[in-house]
């Protein structure tokens, strides 16, 4: 049985259907033949998740999520730190209700344990296309 927990550090926030979504998470991992073994998101600010982004990456910029993969085996091990003010902007931006950008957002951080990269265009477009194809198994 997977353990996907859910945690808030300096938002409010209260993510609804945790059952769902740890169900969705484990289909997107069953897909590309993982399991999740132990998996942490966690839903904070802005100034939290950027001192990350500068401790971890040494990026100097605003995020709305970074990714620690734990994995030593084919069983996903890791944590996923998502910041609410940035995932709510971005639903603005591109004019998507917030749920499904956060839910963007939490699959994309799934696909970076997975193995997916973001780093060049072929890869985010390749990126795009999984979150994409794992949307659609919500």
């Amino acid at each position: 049985m997977p353990e996907i927990t859910f945690l808030t550090k300096g938002v409010r926030f209260t993510l609804p259907g945790k059952k769902k979504t740890s169900d969705w998470l484990s289909r997107v991992a069953k897909r590309k033949k993982r399991k999740i073994e132990s998996l942490t998101l966690i839903f904070s600010s802005d100034p939290f998740v950027s001192s990350l982004n500068r401790k971890y990456l040494n990026h100097d910029t605003l995020t709305d999520i970074i990714t620690f993969d734990y994995s030593e085996s084919a069983a996903i091990v890791g944590e996923i730190y998502i910041s609410i003010p940035r995932v709510r902007e971005n639903a603005r931006i591109f004019s998507q209700p917030f749920e499904e950008e956060l839910r963007r957002v939490m699959v994309h951080g799934l696909l970076h344990i997975l193995g997916f990269g973001d780093k060049t265009a072929r890869q985010v477009a390749q990126m795009r296309r999984e979150e994409e194809a794992c949307l659609s198994l919500w």
